[in-house]
């Protein structure tokens, strides 16, 4: 079954209900250049009262090895990642340094934009749709065809665009490791709607509508 990831969380009450509809891993903005961030205080609050076998993940963005370092330390983060033009030599210093597992973001144009991931070794890819606007979490998707060859030679995260509408899709299409959404389950960009979440995990991980 697919694993599913709720991304750009800024409060409790959110981060726990999204545990709560089975959500395996809970993304935490911990770059200012977002307006999901939150402080690494508030997320350490956060991620310290989360129920156990929820994945913490932290999203940095060309930050410094040794703030990414403090700050997966003290928000006890189970997955760095890395969104934006950190090279391999960046990851493999990061890696041997923190005790984490990284992902690394792809923000995908078109073909093109597959061709650097062969010289990283990471313990996941993230890919998500390039945008202007932003490093990720703008609502905008990719072509899928372009992430069916990725996904055959290693576990893919799959993001960009995704909502409870075409999670399905996506996942009978590319058949990812993971799922991750962010913009597509949100009532504000700092508040998540309940029903959309629950809805996005039912719909990716194929669970019927049945009321707990």
């Amino acid at each position: 079954m697919v694993k599913v990831k709720i991304c750009g969380l800024t409060n409790l009450e959110d981060a726990q209900w999204a545990a709560k509809c089975g959500a395996d891993a809970l993304g935490f903005i911990l770059s200012e250049k977002g307006p999901r961030f939150i402080e690494e205080n508030i997320a350490a609050s956060i991620t310290s009262q989360l129920p156990p076998f929820v994945s913490r993940v932290g999203v940095f963005v060309d930050e410094e090895i040794e703030t990414v370092k403090r700050i997966a330390g003290v928000c006890r983060l189970d997955y760095v990642q890395l969104h934006g033009d950190e090279s391999p030599d960046y990851c493999d210093k990061l890696r041997d340094e923190i005790n984490c597992r990284i992902i690394k973001a792809f923000r995908i144009k078109g073909i093109e934009s597959l061709e650097g991931i062969k010289n990283y070794f990471l313990d996941s890819i993230l890919l998500d749709a390039w945008s202007p606007e932003a490093h990720g979490g703008c609502g905008v998707s990719f072509d899928w065809k372009l992430a069916l060859d990725v996904a055959k030679n290693c576990p893919i995260v799959l993001a960009g665009g995704l909502n409870p509408k075409n999670v399905a899709d996506a996942v009978r299409q590319v058949q990812p490791f993971a799922v991750d959404v962010s913009s597509g389950v949100q009532s504000t960009a700092r508040q998540k709607d309940k029903e959309k979440v629950l809805e996005f995990i039912r719909e990716a991980k194929g669970i019927s509508g049945e009321e707990d």
